[in-house]
């Protein structure tokens, strides 16, 4: 007999199953890679004659900066909505209960479950920045990167865990679809995700400033900014990300439940 996979081996079998389960549900994947893609095709139609003039720099077109803010958007929309629907649905369905049952540690189906929502958000985030560098002119500078790679790490891991929370406070899984989006898309526009208001009511900056989007959308934004000069750390905008990261998990360690809930499809007919 071979010798049994150890910690990191069962996560990474958990993060292929979980990738499987993605693609095999097309509409998760489209709303979850796509979606946010057509917000850029679509600024991108409406403004693509408009430039951003710098007298003595290179003249940019708005997709240097609504690229940035988007792939931000699509990354915490692959953690947040696609991690907290599915599991909230995992367990409804009886799902998760059979994982509890398996000889698989708690450990390595949260982190292998985590993973794949950080690699999807990934694969989005790119899929942005590639189409925005070859079709719109996305200047990518070298020396941003690190910051770029911090800050997505840090959001989408932020994302991660309140999309977890959102799994395991969510009371139906049928109703958490209805749950992300009514927190998620309204926070979007109090973020400077689609429209970058420049002196906005003082609620609305308030609540963009208050939760992490905004943070995230900002600090993911200035790595590519060319009107910056410097190279984009943000550690207080990460250290908000970080914060609104540990206390979803906390949220999700205290309500995380694998048994069907009595208001879920299981408790009306028996789990296969």
């Amino acid at each position: 007999m071979g010798e049994r996979p150890g910690l990191a081996g069962l996560s990474l079998r958990q993060l292929r199953y979980e990738n499987k389960i993605f693609w095999r549900t097309p509409i998760a994947a489209f709303f979850t890679i796509f979606f946010p893609l057509m917000f850029l095709l679509l600024f991108s139609a409406l403004f693509g004659d408009e430039v951003i003039e710098i007298p003595g720099r290179e003249t940019f077109s708005v997709a240097q900066f609504y690229a940035p803010a988007l792939a931000a958007f699509a990354a915490g929309s692959a953690t947040y909505t696609n991690l907290g629907v599915q599991t909230a649905f995992a367990r409804d369905q009886g799902i998760l209960k059979r994982f509890r049952g398996a000889p698989l540690p708690t450990s390595a189906f949260m982190i292998g479950k985590i993973s794949s929502g950080i690699w999807i958000a990934f694969l989005a985030s790119a899929l942005m920045l590639a189409v925005g560098a070859v079709f719109y002119d996305v200047s990518i500078e070298p020396e941003r990167l690190p910051a770029a790679l911090i800050t997505f790490l840090l959001g989408a891991g932020c994302f991660a865990g309140l999309g977890m929370a959102l799994g395991a406070l969510a009371p139906t899984g049928e109703g958490s679809p209805a749950i992300a989006n009514a927190t998620y898309l309204p926070l979007a526009f109090a973020s400077d995700v689609f429209i970058a208001i420049g002196e906005p009511p003082v609620w609305l900056r308030v609540i963009g400033d208050l939760f992490p989007l905004k943070h995230f959308v900002n600090a993911f934004q200035d790595a590519f900014n060319p009107l910056t000069d410097d190279l984009a750390f943000r550690p207080t905008d990460w250290a908000v990300m970080a914060t609104w990261g540990l206390f979803g998990a906390l949220i999700a360690w205290r309500f995380f439940a694998w048994q069907p809930r009595e208001s879920g499809p299981s408790a009306r007919r028996p789990a296969d």
